[in-house]
């Protein structure tokens, strides 16, 4: 396995990257601060696994080869593994306190590896064994791979026979492998990966095989172009960062972009799916789930949240007050609720003919529509304990200000260890988890990220077999008809 610091090293080894930002080309993104922010979340999945108190956590034996190997790279060989994965994603986002953008990977490698199989048996292909192969590498190398699903869509009611250019698709099929066009939305990590997975979007018809297309890429692939994601007060890493307090709020971050595949060749041996279009859909399904599981992260960063809040109440010397109390035993209730059903799905989970075990994907969709909800009121009863100061507090600078600092230190002070400098550090922190750069993945990501919440309740009404609940009503109500 690789270290955190061999990690960084190997993003600058990579050939250059095409990155975009702000409408300008970034020569090393490993070494721009927005980008540096969000390679800190996942430099800790490598720290934790070389840490003897959470090794056991974050490594497992690999299915494939017995080595000890990072969790992130593993396939799940029971309900206790899955579980064990959350637990993992629970740890770091308390952590982080945001997005660590290693997941996704670690759900495709599941959902491919299962899909795959399946595949073969009913074409006779070979990917499922193409697959291992490239699954042992990324083991064996400990790389960063990032989930590729979501297309741009364009005009959602038209499909993508009708509108190509919103979906990746195949444009040229050579005899040792594929040449594939287009883009992928919302990419989480993917400048921070060595590998990129893409996977199909939507369920494809049968005039839509140049469409089914899932296969792997280098990161720094020749015709792939990053366009960099805006976030909320991302720039303030930019500003000069040497005093006690600074206006970041935290040192961690996340990272969307866009990219593009303009005319990106992949050889053969990395082609998992190409024009079996009728197991699109399963693919979509299965990533979904074991995505929506994942989910498990944001109780991490709502165990910080929890603790902002008694920590903020303390400062602001309310914390004895009983509608204080009552609200963070709110947040309590809301966050381990998100845990429950997290930890349900998994030991709900069953073996798949692959050999790797599926979470429960009602459970699994049940806990995601609860992240769509719960995060947002445990963020709103934060800034409700927070006060409004949070969103008033002069800069970072006017402590190192003698014009201003006598003043700040005086009036921003609070109750006990609640000194103005404790304060302000808290306070920034509560604003990057509610409005800042941890809200994008804490809040907007939880709502939309793995699918909308009606996503969600078209799979939970799909798989709640409501025939089965309406014969027990009928039943109990002696309807004979």
């Amino acid at each position: 396995m690789m270290t955190a610091k061999e990690y960084r090293e190997s993003l600058k080894v990579r050939n250059p990257l095409r990155v975009f930002m702000n409408g300008t080309l970034v020569e090393d993104p490993t070494e721009h601060p927005i980008v540096a922010a969000s390679i800190n979340s996942i430099a800790l999945t490598y720290e934790l696994a070389e840490d003897p108190k959470y090794r056991d956590t974050m490594t497992a034996k690999s299915a494939l080869t017995g080595k000890t190997i990072n969790r992130f790279c593993h396939l799940h060989q029971s309900p206790e593994e899955l579980y064990r994965k959350c637990g993992m994603q629970r740890l770091l986002g308390q952590k982080c306190g945001t997005c660590f953008q290693r997941c996704v990977g670690m759900d495709s490698f599941n959902s491919v590896f299962l899909i795959t199989y399946e595949i073969d048996k009913s074409y006779g292909t070979d990917y499922h064994s193409r697959f291992i192969n490239y699954l042992k590498i990324a083991e064996e190398r400990d790389w960063v791979v990032d989930g590729c699903m979501t297309d741009p869509k364009q005009d959602r009611s038209l499909r993508p026979s009708k509108a190509p250019d919103g979906y990746v698709r195949v444009v040229e099929r050579k005899s040792d492998g594929v040449v594939i066009r287009g883009a992928k939305m919302h990419q989480t990590g993917a400048i921070n990966s060595h590998e990129i997975l893409v996977m199909p979007t939507v369920a494809m018809k049968q005039d839509e095989k140049e469409f089914a297309i899932c296969c792997a890429v280098p990161a720094y692939a020749p015709g792939i172009t990053y366009i960099y994601g805006r976030q909320s007060c991302d720039t303030r890493l930019m500003e000069d960062s040497s005093g006690e307090c600074q206006d970041i709020g935290s040192a961690y971050g996340g990272q969307e972009c866009i990219i593009v595949f303009d005319d990106v060749y992949v050889p053969s041996e990395r082609v998992f799916m190409d024009g079996e279009y009728d197991f699109s859909g399963r693919l979509v399904e299965t990533f979904a789930g074991y995505h929506r599981s994942s989910y498990a992260c944001k109780t991490g960063v709502g165990d910080v949240a929890i603790g902002a809040a008694a920590l903020i109440a303390e400062y602001n010397g309310v914390a004895g007050a009983s509608h204080v109390r009552d609200k963070i035993v709110e947040m309590i209730h809301l966050n381990e609720t998100i845990w429950s059903s997290c930890v349900a799905c998994c030991y709900k989970g069953s073996r798949t003919p692959a050999g790797n075990y599926l979470i429960d994907m009602l459970l699994a969709n049940v806990t995601k529509q609860n992240v769509t909800r719960f995060p947002y009121e445990i963020a709103r009863l934060l800034q409700d304990i927070a006060g409004g100061l949070m969103v008033t507090m002069p800069g970072a600078k006017e402590f190192d200000n003698p014009e201003t600092r006598g003043y700040i230190e005086l009036y921003l002070a609070g109750a006990g260890q609640g000194t103005a400098r404790n304060r302000f550090k808290l306070l920034r922190l509560i604003e990057n988890l509610t409005m800042g750069r941890a809200a994008v993945g804490y809040l907007t990501e939880s709502m939309h990220g793995a699918g909308s919440p009606q996503a969600q309740r078209i799979m939970i009404a799909r798989l709640a077999e409501l025939d089965k609940k309406k014969e027990m009503a009928r039943r109990i109500a002696r309807i004979e008809d």
